[in-house]
């Protein structure tokens, strides 16, 4: 499928998982809305994918958990581009640590930054998905959006609420050609693991581009198949 023209907004592009996406976009001459909260790394992957021959590319600084932002991001987008056709929700924070402790801000963050942030997006883009009859949508809850893990009870939650609320929206929204795709990554070699104190071998983790190309094929899959939840892990963490 040809995906040339059509508009693909990355929310949580500035680096990791979210830049990589954002970069095969555009070597698919999709038009590319990126945003993130840090504007110097939306900035210089703006540069990057302009000079690489991309001309349709927005980059455009705003928090996912302001609603006004993300109000003011699909504003921009439609303006500019007349459609969402492709949403991909990369924005996230890890709080791992034991039960006793997590403090009730740092639970309250988690879920800030990991679902509440989600559901402005979703609120923003999914009426005009509707009203065009057309729209794909993929979210990263990660491995521990379906799988527990020690030290982790914050997160966890924050995914698996994130995880429902997809669920729900699939019955929702399916009978207006959106289609959602929940990607459950295990650990991916990415910026999330440079604020976390847990030990953890990063050589053992996915790559980015690994995590990357699978949200891109799941968002861009076509035909009768939805790839509705995708468990991609390291061969040394296999969950079946």
């Amino acid at each position: 499928m040809t995906i040339k023209g059509k508009t693909a907004l990355i929310v949580g592009a500035g680096r990791g998982i979210g830049r990589r996406v954002a970069e095969l976009f555009s070597e698919k001459e999709a038009n590319v809305v990126i945003s993130s909260r840090t504007e110097p790394e939306l900035l210089e992957l703006e540069f990057k994918l302009n000079s690489n021959g991309g001309h349709d590319i927005l980059a455009l600084a705003a928090d996912a958990a302001e609603p006004k932002d993300m109000r003011s991001l699909v504003d921009q987008t439609l303006e500019r581009f007349g459609s969402i056709d492709y949403l991909i929700i990369t924005a996230g924070k890890g709080i791992l640590k034991p039960f006793g402790d997590i403090t009730l801000e740092e639970f309250e963050t988690s879920f800030r930054l990991n679902t509440e942030t989600a559901f402005n997006v979703l609120q923003a883009t999914l009426p005009s998905m509707k009203e065009k009859k057309f729209g794909r949508v993929v979210a990263i809850p990660g491995v521990l959006g379906k799988a527990p893990m020690m030290s982790a009870s914050a997160y966890c939650a924050s995914k698996y609420a994130l995880t429902g609320m997809i669920k729900c929206l699939k019955e929702e929204y399916k009978r207006y050609g959106i289609r959602f795709s929940l990607m459950h990554f295990g650990g991916v070699d990415s910026p999330f693991w440079d604020d976390i104190s847990m030990k953890v071998d990063r050589k053992k983790m996915l790559s980015i581009e690994a995590a990357a190309e699978a949200v891109f094929f799941a968002a861009t899959q076509e035909g009768e198949g939805v790839m509705s939840e995708v468990v991609l892990v390291p061969e040394s963490h296999q969950m079946i």
